[in-house]
């Protein structure tokens, strides 16, 4: 089975990684060989001796495509449990400039927004192009996923950070078992 991507041309030279090295590393781990053209952007992903690890190596490409670093990316196929998932701005912004301030308003100023979901959230998360993109546990993505939509939907900030801090010590309880 032959897998097709298509990822940004600007996300190549990540994928591929210095001197191939990053492309040898989802190899190794996928079981599977990988051709990159690096001048349409097309990535094939063929032969998986491993179906399952074959599976991860597309989430893995997809996420390096959608600006994840590949150390962040590559996490994905040592536990099992992870999850990449990506939101399309694309159905919710009308216009560049509609685009632009919901990407903004995730971010927050220099980035404070964004890290404040990841504290409170643990998942990673990625804006890049017209995507918002996560990787965490599914619960942690379900909880930053409800902020990031509400946020999207036009919540302030305050009541966002609010209800993350609630789910955050709920994610806590759960995971020491007092539910």
């Amino acid at each position: 089975m032959i897998e097709h991507i298509k990822i940004p041309l600007e996300r190549v030279a990540v994928l591929v990684g210095p001197k191939g090295s990053i492309k040898e590393l989802i190899e190794e781990k996928s079981t599977a060989t990988i051709n990159i053209d690096s001048k349409s952007g097309d990535v094939e992903i063929m032969e998986a001796k491993d179906p399952l690890k074959g599976l991860r190596a597309r989430e893995v490409v997809q996420a390096i495509a959608r600006g994840f670093s590949p150390e962040k990316a590559l996490r994905l196929f040592d536990e099992e449990l992870l999850m990449f998932e990506s939101i399309d701005l694309s159905d919710i912004a009308r216009t560049e400039k509609d685009l632009q301030r919901l990407k903004g308003r995730i971010i927050g100023k220099e980035g404070k927004s964004r890290e404040v979901f990841e504290t409170l959230t643990n998942a990673r998360i990625s804006v890049y192009g017209k995507t918002i993109s996560l990787i965490g546990y599914p619960e942690q993505n379900a909880v930053a996923r409800a902020g990031i939509d509400m946020l999207l939907k036009g919540s302030t900030h305050g009541p966002v950070y609010k209800f993350l801090e609630k789910k955050k010590s709920e994610l806590k309880r759960a995971e020491l078992g007092l539910q």
